[in-house]
């Protein structure tokens, strides 16, 4: 099926024995197996199927291993949930889809996140030796002349606010950037010189072109990588080649969302919405069908309740 809209989509999937026939030939094809053990060719019975090994003998359905295990939401709450998900530029709050699909705020806000942990991508090698690449980083958080005077870091004890609570500076957010190519991003503890090797070795082969900024922490990049540097602090925004503002340009749709869209990230899930924008960027190019299909692929992850709120 080529799906262009969401009407489309729900459409087609009306009835749920539709939507896991669906699934099960996008998991599996025609060879469904034990997601216990591994074996193959399992009985089918009245509810799903049941592993023909011995030791294993389990039951399951083709949901078992992925982020839709142990839900009692509709597949076709499920795939509405990631064509929206992943068709938004700057995303979709958990109130709002709450609202488009009729399941509370609670629930919406669970299925995200699940989603979220199906788009993350682990390490891409995103690069050859004659490409060029750009990396920057930015910081997310408000303005501290936008708080209110009891909320400003304290002059006298820079760990603390004005009110005697303890001071919560922006969060990092370190990414690199292939041009006419992918995007990886990682939160972090600070723009520090280890964060961004460690950071750029693990996505970047060596002798690749790396653009930046001026500041200190990538200067160690020039005893790996060609490496040269935009005046910033010169108001030098291109020199030739060299510039970064493909990657600013990625952090203004990042920014608009987070702000825009979501108001506010904790440390604890940041990274998971740093998947989210990095994953839609990155599949870019696919048409709407194409990248729903995609995602219903990767989606053999779990992720429990109690792991988010705990």
């Amino acid at each position: 099926m080529q799906f262009k809209s969401l009407p489309q989509l729900l459409d087609y999937f009306k009835e749920e024995s539709t939507c896991v026939e669906y699934y099960e030939n996008l998991r599996w094809g025609n060879e469904p197996h034990c997601p216990h053990c591994g074996c193959e060719n399992p009985y089918k019975t009245n509810r799903g199927y049941k592993c023909r090994d011995k030791e294993c003998h389990k039951k399951f359905t083709v949901k078992v291993g992925t982020i839709f295990e142990n839900s009692k939401i509709p597949f076709r709450i499920w795939f509405a949930a990631i064509w929206l998900c992943t068709e938004h530029k700057k995303g979709i709050s958990s109130v709002q889809l709450a609202i488009d699909l009729g399941i509370t705020q609670k629930t919406a806000w669970f299925v995200l996140h699940r989603i979220r942990e199906m788009l993350k991508e682990k390490a891409p090698q995103m690069l050859g030796k004659e490409k060029m690449v750009e990396t920057d980083a930015t910081y997310i958080g408000g303005k501290e002349k936008n708080k209110h005077l009891k909320k400003r870091r304290s002059k006298d004890d820079l760990s603390l606010t004005n009110e005697g609570k303890p001071y919560k500076a922006k969060k990092t957010v370190i990414g690199i950037i292939e041009r006419n190519g992918k995007v990886a991003l990682k939160y972090v503890s600070g723009e520090t010189t280890q964060n961004m090797l460690e950071f750029v070795k693990t996505h970047v082969p060596q002798d690749a072109t790396i653009y930046s900024d001026e500041a200190p922490a990538y200067k160690q990049l020039k005893k790996t990588y060609k490496h040269d540097n935009v005046k910033h602090a010169l108001n030098i925004y291109v020199e030739g080649q060299v510039h970064t503002n493909t990657i600013e340009s990625f952090w203004s749709v990042l920014k608009r969302g987070l702000y825009g869209v979501y108001h506010q990230v904790s440390d604890k899930h940041i990274s998971r919405y740093l998947d989210e924008y990095a994953a839609r960027f990155n599949n870019r190019n696919l048409t709407s069908n194409e990248r729903f299909n995609l995602f219903l692929e990767g989606s053999e992850s779990v992720l429990r309740y109690d792991t988010l709120i705990g």
